[in-house]
């Protein structure tokens, strides 16, 4: 098996790391796939990548469809209407890997394609949207961790994978573990990514208040309880992936991004997700309950919800 041609599917942050890595690979077809106002918009722009202009192939779905690897890096809110896309895209033989966070999107699309088409995967990129486009730094990226859920882990598309993004520059790791991997990473998100959203602090906040550093312990509390009540046993997977990428103290991460530039998160996927799990299984939430509301809420206040004015309101009364 060799893979030859790549489609992305999503062109943000973590799609521009992928981008980055494989748009010199003269024996790899690349091509991103967008379609309408979105398609137009990158065939004349292209994607600004640390400062450089990147110029892969635009494709609609029909002509991606049956590529080697199709990689998702969507936003979660963005994946129910690009079912219809991955339907189209994905031929008999693609692989695909899902570089989306949270831990539900690759059952999300199986249930679209088939498992057999689901190479089980996850990205750490720290990476930041600024005027000029994405930036990241690629001597401090972890990069991709992906493999087989189940033997062979060495499978002919695990080499297939490995070999394709050999001499890239980006960084990957195949693994046994690759569900307890995942939780890892989930976890990192929900208690690192949340509450400096809340705040609107850099990540130095959880060094420096023992206040968020509580915080961030409850949820992580949370979490590991569902995990470890779903039988994954996270000390089984390699230390480097209980931290992150070294980061600024001032560093934002996709959450706070996304309030202070007046967009909808990706809450639901995160602690929307554990609560949902919680109620299955009996384990209470309480830390990501609030977390939830309190993220919607900032959401609603971006949107105008609590623009009020004084001389048309009508009075409220306090309680």
């Amino acid at each position: 098996m060799e893979i030859k041609s790549v489609a992305v599917l999503g062109a943000g942050a973590v799609g521009s790391y992928i981008i980055w890595g494989l748009y010199e690979d003269k024996n790899v077809r690349l091509g991103v796939v967008a379609d309408g106002e979105r398609a137009e918009r990158l065939k004349a722009n292209g994607c600004t990548i640390n400062g450089e202009v990147y110029r892969p192939n635009i494709w609609s779905p029909k002509e991606a469809h049956g590529v080697d690897l199709l990689i998702v890096s969507l936003k979660y809110g963005a994946l129910p209407g690009a079912m219809g896309m991955i339907r189209e895209i994905v031929g008999e033989n693609t692989i695909v890997m899902s570089l989306m966070n949270g831990i539900d999107s690759e059952e999300l699309i199986a249930k679209e394609i088939g498992e057999s088409h689901i190479l089980n995967s996850l990205i750490k990129v720290a990476s930041q949207r600024k005027e000029d486009g994405i930036h990241f730094d690629p001597e401090t990226t972890i990069g991709i961790i992906f493999g087989e859920v189940a033997k062979s882990y060495e499978s002919e598309r695990v080499q297939a994978v490995k070999a394709l993004f050999a001499d890239t520059g980006i960084r990957i790791r195949s693994t046994e573990y690759i569900r307890e991997e995942m939780w890892s990473k989930f976890r990192l998100n929900v208690c690192n990514n949340l509450p400096q959203a809340i705040l609107g602090a850099g990540v130095g906040c959880y060094r420096d208040s023992a206040h968020m550093k509580a915080i961030s312990d409850g949820l992580r509390a949370e979490l590991e309880a569902i995990a470890k009540a779903k039988g994954v046993d996270m000390s089984r997977i390699d230390s480097s992936s209980n931290h992150g990428a070294p980061v600024r103290p001032s560093a934002r991460y996709s959450t706070l991004q996304d309030i202070e530039a007046g967009r909808h998160t990706e809450i639901d996927m995160f602690s929307g997700a554990l609560m949902r799990m919680g109620k299955e299984l009996g384990i209470a939430t309480p830390y990501n309950e609030y977390t939830y509301h309190m993220i919607k809420a900032l959401e609603e206040k971006n949107d105008g919800k609590f623009d009020y004015d004084d001389q048309k309101e009508e009075l409220v009364w306090s309680k």
